[in-house]
């Protein structure tokens, strides 16, 4: 018999939450499923107009490019129908949820604390400033003779945007010749980013080898609480940085879990962050030293948030909605191990088919598949990629059991592929 959900709520009228999120973001359907099961009424503010989908299209459609006047029409809209609590869901809207929630007066995070965690190069300056531990790093400014910058790094390093998520662009060189082309395949990512500053720069810092770890967990006033640590158990040693195996729980020993979560609680507190979910990747060496690779104030991306679910038995959405509204939801004992595969995308193509997926579900400890890619759809890999062919997840008896299961599965797969012809013009 399944556990039963009881809720205690501060107000016993039925909370309203508005959710800022890109209109094709992965996050609102679990977050809207999660207000249902409690009981929450739910607002999406995007810039979904257009969109099939009944709530965005029915709800708050604002213009990301133009923060005032958006921020002008959530004030509005909350006059008409107050909001319990502002959610943004992604990179791009949780600095905005942030200065809506301070103007109307709910729990927030500092606008400026949200600005920093999104971008990379003003993070690292103020993890830095505040002792904590993360690579040398630089801009490669791009007005200024770029191969004079290139020779003064030290190498191997790692190149990147200033604020993108999911590993695109990011790009291991160990040269200057190699970062030279690096660079240009960086430029040509940038050239969709709308902000002039994220787009006038690039980021470099030094190449740390060791093991890989991703730390979710829920502020609340400042205190910090742990969801859940993942191990990385494939290297990610470059040219290019693609997921792949998240497993729970972590296998490390319990004294660098902690310093995982110190380290973790440190960053939060250099940039300010006070409410909401962390989602942090840090590396560890081979002297167990941890290093800070990002601090985002947003949930892990896409459905890899299930994962948490698995490892923890209780949904991550609906964690941080009862957080946020003061909710008090019961612990769950979690014993076993879970994983999941972000099925990576082996080369670039047209998508004809995947094959072994029924032999892949059949491996002993498989709970789903899922191929997110329709037959037809073009495949573009990391760097210029930001998406996996789909995921696999695992429950078993142990951490080491569900990692198994996922190599055991992912090895039935056969992706065929059809070769992309690009019309040129003459």
């Amino acid at each position: 018999m399944g556990a039963v959900l009881f809720l205690m709520m501060k107000n016993p009228a039925t909370p309203r939450l508005l959710i800022i999120a890109p209109h094709s973001s992965y996050r609102i359907a679990p977050y809207l499923q999660a207000a249902e099961n409690l009981g929450v009424d739910v607002t999406i503010a995007s810039a979904g107009e257009h969109s099939l989908i009944s709530i965005i299209n029915k709800g708050l459609h604002i213009n990301f490019s133009n923060h005032e006047q958006a921020l002008s029409e959530i004030v509005t809209a909350a006059k008409q129908t107050p909001f319990a609590a502002i959610l943004g869901t992604d990179d791009m809207s949780v600095a905005l949820a942030a200065n809506a929630a301070r103007a109307l007066g709910l729990a927030h995070n500092p606008v400026e604390a949200a600005l920093l965690a999104r971008r990379k190069d003003k993070a690292r300056a103020c993890l830095d400033l505040a002792g904590v531990a993360v690579p040398p790093h630089q801009r490669i400014e791009l007005t200024e003779s770029i191969t004079a910058q290139l020779e003064t790094l030290e190498y191997p390093c790692v190149l990147k945007p200033l604020a993108m998520s999911g590993s695109r662009g990011v790009i291991r060189v160990d040269d200057v010749a190699s970062a030279q082309t690096a660079m240009t395949r960086i430029m040509a990512i940038l050239r969709e980013v709308e902000e002039p500053d994220e787009s006038a720069a690039i980021f470099a810092e030094k190449f740390i080898a060791g093991r890989e770890v991703a730390y979710e967990g829920l502020l609340d006033d400042g205190s910090l609480k742990t969801l859940a640590i993942f191990d990385k158990p494939d290297p990610l040693e470059g040219p290019f940085f693609e997921e792949s195996y998240y497993i729970s729980p972590s296998r490390l020993s319990s004294p660098l879990q902690e310093k995982i979560t110190q380290t973790v609680t440190m960053a939060c507190s250099a940039y300010g962050l006070q409410q909401g979910p962390i989602h942090a990747e840090l590396r560890i060496d081979a002297e167990d030293k941890v290093w800070v690779m990002e601090v985002a104030a947003r949930t892990i991306g896409g459905e890899c948030a299930r994962l948490v679910e698995l490892a923890t038995g209780q949904k991550l959405e609906e964690l941080v909605l009862a957080q946020l509204l003061g909710l008090t939801l019961p612990r769950i004992e979690f014993k076993g191990g879970a994983g999941v595969l972000m099925i990576p995308i082996p080369r670039a193509g047209i998508l004809r088919r995947v094959e072994g997926t029924a032999e892949a579900r059949a491996v002993p400890g498989i709970k789903e598949l899922v191929i997110s890619v329709r037959d037809g759809h073009e495949l573009v890999p990391l760097p210029e990629g930001s998406s996996y062919l789909g995921f696999i997840y695992a429950v078993a008896g142990s951490a080491a059991e569900a990692e198994s299961a996922l190599r055991e599965a992912h090895q039935y797969l056969k992706i065929v592929t059809a070769p992309l012809f690009k019309l040129r013009s003459v």
